[in-house]
């Protein structure tokens, strides 16, 4: 538990509950399928959590443990479990998974914001998703022909591969020596996971969204979490976020959540570059696998 609490300073005293119009407490998900806005969104609920509590600085993009953390990180499995899982013990860490929310939920008073690239499933009979310490989510979504380019910058490999694992189903990701394996499924599996029920406590919100109608969408995620900031805070809550900004912080001192075979995490932040980079085979590969969610949410090429 005194991990949890070092790494964590979100509690009723001070500044998520005195921001929101009413004290809550539990886990608020930030979900996402990887390279879909998850860090982007994790620094503008940091900012807008400053900028109603009247803190002048912006959000140090090296500091975002201050009101989050990752949901797969291992030193929670290593005080629930006993001992420091590997992917060899892929059965206790998803048995794991629930008492390890709850320990995080118990340690922490009022909300905490985590974020995770797990897919809302069952794992090896285990849920992912512990609702019982869950107070809500938010899941953002993004164009899979993006995706695919971003996701393949990310991991140092090609756009095929990428594209290859994003249709892959059941797709699990291996643990390391700073987390446990996750499980992603496939691109559509992921979001059809999220999403596939409407549900007040999730607020799920599209990349592209964020980059063109920045104050509905972000003003609209900041009324989900019960937040009531004046038009200009919230302006300033997305400015201190911008994608220029976080790559401005990347470029001066780095990103520690940056892989070690990316050139850098904050790229381009862009939509429709797949026009310009995905050959037509590589964008029909993502239709033809994707096509129906891609539907969902306005993704198909004309």
């Amino acid at each position: 538990m005194g991990w949890v609490q070092r790494r964590c300073k979100v509690h009723r005293k001070t500044t998520v509950a005195d921001a929101a119009a009413a004290p809550r407490s539990g886990i608020v998900w930030l979900a996402s399928y990887p390279k879909s806005g998850n860090t982007w969104t994790r620094a503008f609920v940091h900012n807008l959590i400053h900028v109603t509590s009247g803190t002048a600085q912006a959000q140090q993009i090296n500091d975002l443990n201050q009101f989050s953390m990752g949901s797969a990180a291992k030193p929670f499995f290593e005080e629930v479990l006993g001992f420091a899982p590997t992917n060899q013990h892929r059965d206790q860490i998803a048995a794991a998974r629930a008492r390890v929310q709850q320990h995080v939920a118990d340690a922490v008073e009022g909300l905490i914001f985590i974020k995770t690239h797990q897919g809302l499933v069952v794992d090896r009979g285990h849920v992912t998703i512990n609702f019982a310490v869950t107070s809500g989510a938010i899941y953002i979504v993004r164009n899979p022909l993006d995706v695919a380019i971003s996701y393949a910058h990310h991991l140092g490999r090609s756009i095929d591969r990428a594209i290859e694992f994003m249709n892959r189903q059941n797709a699990e990701v291996s643990g390391n020596d700073k987390q446990v394996y996750e499980v992603y499924g496939s691109w559509s599996q992921h979001v059809m996971s999220w999403t596939r029920k409407p549900h007040p406590a999730i607020y799920v919100m599209r990349y592209e969204d964020m980059l063109n109608e920045p104050q509905k969408t972000f003003g609209a995620l900041a009324r989900h979490l019960l937040f009531k900031p004046s038009d200009e805070q919230l302006t300033d809550a997305i400015d201190r976020s911008s994608f220029e900004r976080l790559r401005e912080q990347e470029e001066k001192d780095g990103f520690r959540e940056r892989p070690e075979k990316a050139e850098r995490f904050f790229r381009e932040g862009r939509a429709g570059q797949w026009k310009e980079v995905l050959t037509p085979q590589q964008v029909q590969r993502i239709v033809d696998a994707h096509g129906e969610q891609m539907q969902r949410f306005g993704y198909l090429p004309l």
